[in-house]
């Protein structure tokens, strides 16, 4: 088989000499295990490489117009995914990955992105979230112009993994393509669908494959039933609302914010401390609950409020112009005037003003040294402004966050104004208070600073928000 397979013969071979003993890896220090935990995942994308480049000539050598005469079918195989799927012993989803990326790299005319597989600069999955989160060319964005996007993306392909790859191409997608964001809004919508069957022991299951829309509203209930705080939160006495916890980042008397007293206000996700349903039965007992009680019922005291709450987020200028796109809360993918006009009509409005002043950006609800908890409106602003914890990496949505001084109230004395507020979850929260890391402003950007020693400026992280209606309407 050639130098091809002599030198993959000899690299598994070397892999095979690498120790595996567990205890050779608990010796390790932890500035040793990251670096070699980035080495090993080398390995992985190279190896993932070399699967896709023969993925894709099978699939080559399996095109359809060669019928029963292609490699595929000739092994005994459907389609080329299949035969790539029971030679790597991989998954369906893996299998199809491999083809569309091997594929790619391997077009008679090279593409950027196939070149920067090829050259080992991007991982396989990240190379196809790209490629997914772009989608294809139309009238209205030609290949030229999604080939750009691509150049763009990867300037920044070192820093993205698959997920946020995927997210950042669907993203650009929509900004480069506003017209289109309707009718992808549709496409969505048509995907829609729920099944429900008995199983033979007695248990039933359901699928139900939710439109964005229809996610934001089962989400807001989701979120409400397995949050760890559980119940969306008052933020003073002055406007609690009967059976709602809170989250409003408060601190211990002391100022320091310890973990008894930020969770000495929050109750465990089952309910009462006898309660020993998970999550996952809970959740599922309150839904059922919810169905029963019928949509006309009063829920406030399942869910602590009344029906489930959708947010839209939307900058000013695209309402006035009637162009552009909005976003619902905590959703990523954008939707389209009308829908976002449409929301507006049945449910109301609130206004969150955003602009570009950097004095400004978009925090204009200041309470300053006059109460030390975050207010119901503010938090509002905040939920708009950060789209869940800032904390880098973290994924949590805004109802599991807690509003956090940047500026401790007691230490620093700290206002309590949006600007100098943030949304983190409760892990995240304990962290800035009892283990040392601050969070500085300039502007409307926030900066992580590690605690201690490890506090030097090129260990800083931006903490970015995950609003896109933010940055259109800053980047407007």
């Amino acid at each position: 088989m050639g130098e091809l397979a002599t030198r993959m013969a000899a690299a598994v071979a070397s892999l095979e000499r690498v120790p595996r003993e567990v205890e050779r890896v608990r010796a390790l220090d932890d500035e040793a295990l990251l670096a070699l935990t980035r080495v090993a995942a080398d390995e992985v994308r190279l190896a993932q490489l070399h699967v896709s480049l023969l993925a894709g000539e099978i699939a080559r050598r399996s095109a359809p117009e060669l019928g029963s005469d292609g490699l595929a079918q000739r092994e005994g195989h459907r389609t080329p995914e299949e035969a790539v799927r029971v030679a790597t012993g991989t998954t369906a989803a893996d299998a199809r990955t491999a083809v569309r990326v091997g594929a790619a790299a391997a077009a008679e005319t090279p593409t950027a992105l196939g070149t920067a597989v090829l050259d080992g600069r991007v991982s396989v999955a990240v190379a196809d979230a790209i490629t997914t989160g772009l989608g294809r060319p139309t009238h209205q964005l030609d290949a030229r112009a999604l080939d750009a996007a691509v150049r763009s993306l990867l300037e920044r392909a070192a820093t993205l993994d698959a997920d946020r790859a995927l997210r950042e191409a669907r993203a650009l997608r929509d900004e480069l393509d506003l017209a289109g964001v309707a009718e992808r809004e549709e496409e969505r919508r048509d995907q829609r669908s729920f099944r429900i069957g008995k199983k033979a022991n007695g248990m039933g299951w359901a699928h139900w494959v939710l439109d964005p829309e229809t996610l934001a509203i089962v989400s807001d209930l989701y979120d409400r039933v397995t949050s760890p705080k559980r119940r969306v939160p008052s933020f003073d006495s002055s406007d609690a609302i009967p059976g709602r916890g809170s989250a409003d980042g408060r601190v211990g008397a002391d100022g320091k914010g310890n973990a008894d007293d930020l969770a000495s206000h929050e109750e465990d996700a089952g309910g009462s401390d006898t309660d020993e349903r998970t999550l996952e039965q809970y959740a599922s007992d309150m839904f059922t609950e919810l169905l029963r009680q019928g949509s006309n019922s009063d829920t406030s005291g399942l869910l602590g409020d009344g029906p489930a709450a959708v947010r839209v987020i939307v900058a000013a200028s695209t309402l006035e112009q009637r162009r552009g796109r909005g976003w619902l809360e905590g959703q990523t993918d954008p939707i389209s005037v009308d829908t976002v006009e449409r929301l507006a009509c049945a449910g109301g409005t609130i206004q969150i003003t955003v602009d570009s002043d950097p004095n400004n950006a978009g925090q204009p609800l200041n309470l300053g040294r006059e109460r030390r908890l975050f207010s119901r409106a503010q938090r509002v602003a905040l939920t708009a402004r950060d789209g869940g914890c800032r904390w880098p990496g973290c994924e949590r949505p805004p109802s599991w966050c807690e509003a956090h001084h940047i500026e401790h109230w007691l230490r620093d004395g700290g206002r309590t104004d949006v600007a100098d507020g943030i949304l983190l979850c409760r892990h995240h929260h304990l962290l800035a208070h009892n283990n040392g890391w601050e969070i500085e402003r300039a502007g409307p950007s926030y900066t992580l600073k590690p605690p201690g020693s490890d506090a030097s400026p090129e260990r800083w992280r931006d903490m970015p928000t995950h609003s896109p209606a933010l940055r259109d309407a800053l980047s407007a």
